[in-house]
């Protein structure tokens, strides 16, 4: 109204540019800058830093960096020590990816300013840019500090966080913005990243639902939901957003690397080994895809192809276990016992608490008449794998041979009482995985005898009782359930972490 009645008036021209960017309407806040800058009668009528802030970030989103950080540089010749000036500097520079001068002018505005908390903000990111996770966690967390309860703050902590391997601390954080934006889809999203990275995909999964249902065309959302249902046991669930998100993105070998990877869950190697090598087109040095690639041909009985990809991805990652581990399993089915013992003690090296290496290492130096190495390693694959009845049976079978009938007997009757167990732990498996379809088609009351035969069967699975414990929720049996869950808990607390492969995130 006031530029209505007085077209001409700078004032006028100014504040209402200002508030044009502010509302993201930048055309018209460009037109009415530069409008300013014909209409201004005397020197003493400049741009002041808000005005050359809010021109800048116009100019910027209407395709005019250039200018912008002209505009900013002109402004700070005027004004040398405004923090202000030289935080928006510094963010014109980080998103053109100029990190090291971002980082100069972020740097110079927290010497003239050290509690202006947005600065320290956007120090961090472009250390998180730059692959500095420990030291964004550390201006991240000065930005929490001087600016409580902003989510984007709190978000980028968490991501710093989770980047620097500190992912119980990142949960903290990432709870807490949700308690203060619990409908923030960003909130959401970070959350569930970390809950899978921190091996609780189950969790994580309803909130990925949630962030694709309000972004139905974010591709990576879609990649990380689908690897949830992966993480989780259900493939086929998975395949359906990955083939969703490859309409998206068809130009990502991560992604055509997940779907490979559900394919082969689903025992469809004709599809995986198809998505393995179409990724391989896009990324033809990607290790982990050649690995894929071998597990699926070796899977389809062509163990020369699996060879080459098994080699193609240790040459291309030396420092990955699983190719070497892989090769020496494959050598010792073909015979060929020299070349799996390098493969087999390269693993090993790269991995020692692998303890199926080691028991296979032992039945190698068996085969090649080393006795002596063979005991030893076949006692570090008991270690690591105390409820596993093979190295007991190899153990046994070298000690008969030493003439120890003793210690040979006491072995095979190890392997004797495990081999029991594995039976126990199968019958309850097939209990299991019967209960939990029945769960699925709504059939609770089945459902539950067959989860009850699952815990008879292995009273000290805690999967097990843990499913009970939801098809008695679904009953109204809440007690009962709740008495599973605290055996389920505790049961699964005192597991033994499993050995799982990379997330492709």
């Amino acid at each position: 109204m006031a530029h209505k009645l007085t077209p001409q008036d700078p004032e006028a021209i100014l504040n209402l540019g200002i508030v044009y960017s502010q509302l993201q309407e930048y055309a018209k806040s460009v037109e009415m800058f530069q409008q300013f800058d014909k209409e201004k009668s005397t020197p003493s009528q400049v741009f002041t830093a808000p005005a050359s802030i809010a021109y800048a970030v116009a100019l910027t989103a209407t395709g005019e960096p250039a200018i912008a950080q002209k505009q900013l540089e002109t402004a700070l010749t005027g004004a040398p020590d405004n923090a202000t000036l030289h935080d928006s500097l510094g963010t014109l520079l980080a998103h053109q990816q100029h990190y090291s001068e971002a980082a100069i002018e972020f740097q110079h505005a927290l010497s003239i300013d050290p509690s202006l908390a947005v600065a320290h903000y956007h120090m961090g990111s472009v250390l998180l840019n730059q692959g500095d996770p420990a030291s964004a966690v550390t201006e991240f967390t000065k930005a929490n500090d001087l600016a409580r309860e902003n989510v984007d703050y709190l978000l980028q902590l968490g991501r710093a966080l989770r980047a620097n391997d500190q992912g119980d601390m990142s949960l903290v954080v990432l709870r807490h913005a949700m308690t203060i934006s619990p409908a923030s889809t960003d909130a959401k999203y970070e959350l569930a990243l970390t809950l899978q990275a921190n091996d609780n995909p189950r969790e994580a999964l309803p909130l990925f639902e949630q962030v694709v249902a309000s972004r139905p065309q974010d591709s990576s959302a879609l990649t990380n939901l689908g690897l949830a249902f992966v993480q989780t046991g259900d493939a086929k669930g998975a395949i359906t957003f990955y083939l969703r998100a490859l309409t998206l993105d068809g130009h990502s070998a991560t992604l055509r690397q997940n779907l490979g990877v559900a394919y082969l869950q689903q025992s469809d190697l004709n599809h995986a080994i198809e998505q393995f090598r179409a990724g391989l087109l896009v990324e033809p040095d990607n290790s982990h895809l050649h690995y894929d690639l071998g597990l699926a041909l070796k899977l389809k009985d062509n163990p020369t192809e699996a060879m080459t990809e098994f080699e193609r991805a240790e040459y291309l990652d030396p420092k990955l276990p699983d190719p070497p581990y892989t090769l020496g399993v494959l050598y010792l089915q073909l015979g060929r016992f020299a070349d799996s013992q390098v493969e087999l003690e390269k693993a090993l090296a790269l991995r020692p608490d692998n303890g199926d290496a080691w028991a296979l290492l032992g039945n190698v130096y068996k085969d090649t008449n080393d006795p002596q190495k063979a005991v030893a390693a076949l006692r570090r694959a008991i270690d690591l794998l105390p409820n596993q009845p093979s190295p007991h049976i190899s153990l046994a079978a070298i000690l008969s041979q030493q003439g120890d009938t003793e210690g040979a007997a006491a072995e095979r009757k190890k392997a004797a009482s495990l081999s029991r167990i594995a039976v126990s732990r199968q019958r309850a498996n097939f209990a299991l995985d019967s209960g939990k379809a029945l769960l699925k088609q709504g059939q609770i009351p089945k459902a539950v005898a067959q989860l009850q035969s699952a815990v008879e069967a292995d009273p000290n699975y805690g999967e097990a009782h843990s499913a009970l414990a939801d098809a008695l929720e679904k009953q109204g049996l809440s007690a009962d359930a709740a008495i599973e869950r605290q055996k389920a808990n505790k049961l699964l607390n005192n597991a033994v972490p499993a050995d799982h492969s990379t997330a492709h995130q």
